[in-house]
């Protein structure tokens, strides 16, 4: 097996892929993540996705390259991590009792022979309907500062959900595993 490189240095992504069993290192793609004038959500994902994934083929000549990227869509507007407790409270506010859309751009790249697949994975989240103080208690015991949409759904984050709907749980927290098992076999990487 070529060696399998995830081009991130989030720690989500990093545990979401060691379940797979595979050995992988981590590598930081340092890539502009500003999105393009007028670029569609979907088409913003695949290309960072894409960007990620390459970004790193200079240094890892040979192997398989993971890139991935995700918004969160509230409203018909992206929403982003909302870095402290007042922007999280505003977001969880928000979502009260509507639904988020997650699209998780995931591409794979083979550096020996330049091949490239890219999917774009949505998962769907909707909100209960929340009080103030539910929102709060929320925030306090888990400050999910740095997460999009103001919560972590494989925490206490699960109990501010109606429903979820989606083909693969993992996409939600970054990583679509079911579609990458599906693209290192077109590389003829077994996961099992």
């Amino acid at each position: 097996m070529p060696p399998l490189i995830l081009a991130s240095t989030s720690p989500f992504r990093r545990e979401l892929l060691g379940k797979l069993g595979l050995p992988f290192q981590c590598a930081s793609p340092e890539i502009d993540e500003t999105p393009h004038t007028d670029e569609q959500p979907e088409a913003l994902v695949a290309r960072l996705a894409e960007q990620k994934a390459k970004a790193v083929a200079n240094n890892h000549p040979n192997s398989l390259i993971i890139g991935s990227d995700q918004v969160a869509i509230l409203d018909q507007q992206i929403i982003g991590k909302p870095g402290n407790h007042a922007r999280a409270t505003q977001q969880l506010q928000q979502a009260s009792g509507k639904t988020i859309t997650f699209l998780t751009g995931l591409s794979l790249y083979n550096s020996t022979n330049q091949t490239l697949q890219t999917e774009v994975v949505p998962y769907i989240v909707h909100f209960r309907k929340l009080t103030n103080q539910q929102i709060e208690h929320y925030l306090q015991a888990e400050q999910p500062y740095h997460c999009a949409g103001s919560f972590k759904s494989e925490g206490l984050g699960i109990s501010l959900f109606q429903k979820l709907q989606g083909d693969d749980p993992n996409t939600l927290i970054g990583l679509p595993l079911i579609r990458l098992i599906k693209m290192l076999e077109k590389e003829g990487v077994e996961v099992i």
